[in-house]
């Protein structure tokens, strides 16, 4: 059975019947496209659940590989490790929870389910995707549909916010699209096992005067980087996230947050650092240190937001910067770490773009100072906000703190003083998250537009409840996480390691002649 191929492609095909056979705008019409796309999106997690059943984590290759011909010669071809695996559950968990979340939308339904559905089998596409040309279709097209998101249903400076989200995101992709060209004509191949098992020429090259330390490899890995570093985002070239979330509804925000930002860091574990290691470990030390850059001064920025959506993205482009620092950590603690922290992010930083647009579909507004007392009227909103606020800060026994454990005993490591830099964005983001939750939730009620505001409904509730499980579970169980991972990511950082090595008494013997 196709199983991968079922699972990506059953959502566009629910977007297609949406597309065809559904008439009308009317109510009925809205809800029947509502619950098609919650009904696609519940068997497509349903369906993956089948994936761990048939995963063996002590297998450290590629697995439920489907491979037929497909077009000019290229092949289609899928398959996961123990790294992609998680991504396409952490997807597939994602988006009935997202889509369970629009129910209160009303503007062209119809449209904003199909976009949604489209966008999930092109964000699965990405993390099951063994061909490079497959993976890149993918990852570009996954523009479109949150490009039509942001730009239709999101907010007043919406038609900004879209462009500078494609921009930004299709610029950096036109280097990879060349850098992908080149390693086809050195290879001959667009087969990603193949190419993990490629050698890219690593020896010092000349361009234009500059003498360029691991030659072929660095220039590639520069490439990629210009690519994944935008989507993630990392600093200097985050300040599209910002706008986006504050723009894009809260589906939009959410799905943004919780798996697109997450396709940065699949990109670096599946090219960047198995495909280039010498580049990687040349390139190392920039990466840290824009990491802690991005952890410290998106957690200062963070302080003074007076937004709750902008105040949540800024605590993003932080989080990703731990993530960043494990994967170039290049060791078994700061890449587990790094995993562990994107899986986590996901279920947090979901969370509290609902727990925003809770609040926002009651008052209509995002400022943190319109706020205040809300305890009092919706105590189950306060606990639910309290323990993600809680996760996102990494208080122990929430998924929060172990990604971030585990990628800071990485980074000691390796170097100290990033360590160290690095750790403060732990008491800066307890100074913004905390300082957010006491204005909105704590204090009196002296707001007459508050006084009347009602506690979270049935539904709300149960679109919390896996999350909330979730982020306990991962808190108090880690190896849930680790033990698929951990095989997967011993034999990647080992490959690593041997490589790096080689090149490095390559190097000597050559100087020594």
């Amino acid at each position: 059975m196709p199983l991968l191929s079922i699972v990506t492609f059953l959502p566009i095909v629910a977007a297609v019947i949406l597309g065809v056979f559904l008439r009308g705008d009317d109510a009925a019409a809205q809800l029947n496209a509502k619950r098609l796309a919650l009904a696609a999106t519940t068997a497509t997690f349903l369906i993956s659940l089948a994936l761990l059943v048939e995963f063996d984590p002590a297998d450290t290759g590629f697995q439920l590989v489907e491979e037929r011909e497909w077009l000019f010669g290229f092949t289609y071809k899928l398959g996961v490790d123990g790294i992609s695996v998680l991504f396409v559950l952490l997807t597939t968990f994602l988006m009935p929870i997202t889509i369970a979340s629009c129910w209160g939308v009303t503007h062209r339904v119809k449209e904003y389910m199909i976009a949604l559905l489209v966008l999930e089998t092109l964000m699965l596409g990405v993390f099951v995707a063994l061909d490079m040309v497959l993976f890149y279709l993918f990852f570009e097209a996954g523009l479109i549909p949150m490009f039509l998101i942001i730009g239709i249903w999101g907010g007043k400076d919406r038609i900004y916010a879209a462009f500078k989200f494609f921009l930004y995101t299709f610029l950096g992709s036109v280097l990879m699209l060349v850098a992908m060209i080149a390693m086809f004509v050195e290879a001959g191949s667009t087969d990603i096992p193949t190419l993990l098992a490629h050698q890219f020429d690593a020896g010092p090259l000349s361009l234009m005067g500059w003498q360029i330390a691991g030659g072929m490899q660095t220039l590639l890995w520069l490439a990629f980087f210009a690519s994944f570093a935008v989507k993630m985002p990392m600093w200097p070239v985050h300040t599209w996230l910002p706008d986006a979330h504050v723009q894009a509804p809260t589906a939009g925000s959410v799905v943004l947050a919780a798996i697109l930002l997450k396709m940065g860091g699949y990109g670096f574990l599946r090219f960047s650092l198995p495909m280039f290691p010498v580049a990687s470990d040349i390139l190392a030390p920039l990466v840290l240190w824009l990491s802690v850059i991005a952890i410290i001064y998106t957690s200062l920025v963070a302080l003074v937001q007076e937004d709750m959506k902008k105040l949540i993205a800024y605590s993003s482009v932080a989080h990703m910067g731990f993530v960043t620092m494990g994967i170039f950590a290049a060791n078994q603690n700061g890449v587990d770490g790094a995993i562990f922290q994107m899986i986590s992010h996901g279920f947090i930083s979901g969370a509290l773009f609902l727990c925003v647009g809770v609040i926002y579909d009651r008052m209509h507004t995002r400022d943190i100072d319109a706020y205040g007392g809300l305890v009092v009227r919706m105590p189950a909103y306060a606990a639910i906000f309290m323990l993600f606020t809680m996760a996102n800060v990494g208080l122990p026994g929430t998924s929060g703190f172990v990604g971030e454990f585990l990628t800071l005993i990485g980074v000691f490591q390796v170097n100290t003083w990033v360590g160290s830099l690095a750790a403060t964005g732990v008491i800066l983001s307890a100074g913004y998250a905390l300082w957010l939750y006491r204005r909105v939730v704590f204090g009196d009620l002296i707001k007459e537009s508050l006084k009347s505001v009602t506690d979270m409904t049935g539904r709300e509730k149960a679109i919390f409840a896996p999350l909330v499980v979730m982020t306990i579970l991962l808190g108090v169980y880690p190896s849930l996480v680790t033990d698929m991972i951990g095989p997967s990511v011993e034999a990647l950082v080992s490959r690593y390691d041997i490589a790096v090595a080689a090149h490095g008494a390559d190097t000597m013997i050559a100087a020594n002649n």
